[in-house]
């Protein structure tokens, strides 16, 4: 029934694009049309697709994503990377540098390096602009059509990845859309060279190639995972990185690689797990971890903070707190474990701890998202208005599709009484989660008020021009 239901969202959605694009031609797409593509997903993708897209979560892969982009050069789009909730083992390219991680992916991952071979992967798909390219093999196909391809491809919904790819392109085209063998070698080539490049081990490629490969084989005789639908032949593939590999140590030259501290991974792994995953099962599998003689010790360690996570989603602070210093104890440098803290104090009530542990943190580093939004959050929850604005500003300013900060946005302002601005912002709130329709109303109305300020009003009737010009691509 729950996948009827997001098949039924995804038809509604597609029938609403094809209002929205116009039909591109058979040659490959240009990078413009590709741009307007990618514009179009953005305002349905959080509709669409369940993001976890907490500033924590989304800080740490974007920041690792800009890290492989640095060793490219410039790029004709701005990329964006997304969590997505899901057990299934995938992870997706679209057009325009939007890159999809899904969670039961991730859960597969044992470190960071495994996560930059995939994501570097993705890239290469990007950068080569494959599926754009394959467009040219077949009939005139819409932008509808394509992104409907692109959608079962990624969210692996029955009748989508199937049928309605069969059905909505031209013969021929779903098959295009796929990668061949030649796009994942280069992709791999790219990704093993980007790897490199920023002095990570690339063996980390083969070890998630292995990966792919047991799923292969566990998953003969039932549904095939979308990732290997879409990026098909992992023996193939696990074959062309080992010869890669091979061909280094045939070199004789000693390849120094810096050595990965899997801190950060671990703490976003378990912040993505405790979203997505089974609480009771990560129950078992932490208490397994800190306690199973021939545990890495770093893996036995962030089982501590996984601990530390669920106790607080149980709201047994004292217990979350007791396992979070733990974990600080033996990592005394990592500072945002500080941030962790305060948000554990703010959960118990203790607002003023919570607030001398934000501040100081702000003072360290005043563009670490998630330190500030908390310290706006606790701003808010307590009243000191001025500085909640001021901190959820700079949240918007660098997160601007983050949908929750325009909501806490729109409850500071009401509370400030200026309902007009209120609007405005929860217009932007709806807009970024794509409900396109509410959006628009409240817009509207906030680009009429006389009490709203002229810059809001005037940023209101520039968002609502644009969907206007978005809405004229018929």
């Amino acid at each position: 029934m729950i996948r009827q239901l997001r098949a039924s969202r995804w038809l509604a959605v597609f029938v609403l694009l094809s209002h929205l694009l116009s039909p591109l031609s058979a040659l490959a797409l240009t990078v413009s049309e590709e741009r307007k593509i990618g514009e179009q997903l953005l305002f349905s993708v959080r509709r669409q697709f369940p993001v976890l897209d907490d500033p924590d979560i989304s800080q740490y892969i974007n920041t690792l994503g800009k890290k492989v982009l640095a060793t490219i050069g410039p790029q004709p789009f701005e990329y964006r990377f997304f969590v997505v909730q899901s057990d299934q083992f995938n992870a997706f390219a679209a057009p325009a540098g939007l890159v999809f991680f899904y969670t039961g992916l991730i859960a597969a991952m044992n470190n960071e390096d495994q996560l930059v071979s995939v994501l570097a992967h993705e890239i290469g798909h990007v950068v080569s602009r494959h599926i754009a390219q394959r467009l040219d093999k077949g009939a005139k196909i819409s932008a509808l059509s394509l992104i409907a391809g692109i959608a079962g491809l990624a969210l692996g919904v029955p009748g989508l990845s199937q049928g309605l790819l069969t059905g909505s392109l031209a013969a021929g085209q779903a098959a295009n859309l796929q990668y061949s063998r030649e796009d994942e070698e280069q992709a791999d080539r790219l990704s093993f060279g980007w790897m490199q490049k920023m002095g990570r081990d690339p063996s980390a490629m083969e070890d998630m190639l292995k990966s792919m490969r047991r799923v292969s084989r566990y998953s003969m005789g039932s549904e095939v995972p979308q990732y290997l639908l879409t990026h098909p032949n992992p023996d193939a593939r696990l074959g062309y990185v080992e010869s890669l590999l091979e061909m280094l140590r045939q070199k004789g030259t000693p390849q120094h690689y810096i050595k990965t501290d899997n801190f950060d991974f671990l703490r976003f792994k378990y912040r993505v797990q405790v979203q997505s995953s089974d609480l009771d099962n990560l129950r078992t599998y932490c208490t397994t971890a800190v306690t199973a003689a021939g545990t890495d010790k770093e893996q036995q360690i962030m089982a501590h903070y996984g601990l530390a996570l669920l106790a607080a989603e149980d709201r047994n602070y004292p217990e979350a707190l007791e396992q979070l210093a733990f974990v600080r104890e033996r990592y005394p440098q990592k500072e945002i474990l500080e941030i962790d803290k305060a948000v554990l104090l703010m959960g118990s009530g203790n607002y003023d701890e919570a607030r001398r542990i934000l501040e100081q943190a702000f003072r360290r580093d005043p563009n670490d998202v998630y330190g500030a939004y908390q310290l706006g959050k606790i701003e808010l929850m307590t009243g000191n208005y001025p500085r909640a604005e001021q901190m959820l500003q700079r949240v918007a300013l660098a997160m601007p599709e983050y949908p929750q900060v325009y909501y806490d946005l729109g409850q500071l302002a009401a509370n400030r009484g200026k309902e007009g601005v209120s609007g405005f912002f929860l217009g932007k709130y709806n807009l970024y989660r794509g409900k396109m329709k509410m959006a628009k109303q409240y817009l509207v109305r906030a680009s009429k008020d006389a009490n709203v300020p002229d810059k809001v009003r005037v940023e209101a009737k520039a968002i609502l021009d644009k969907l206007k010009e978005l809405e004229k691509e018929t």
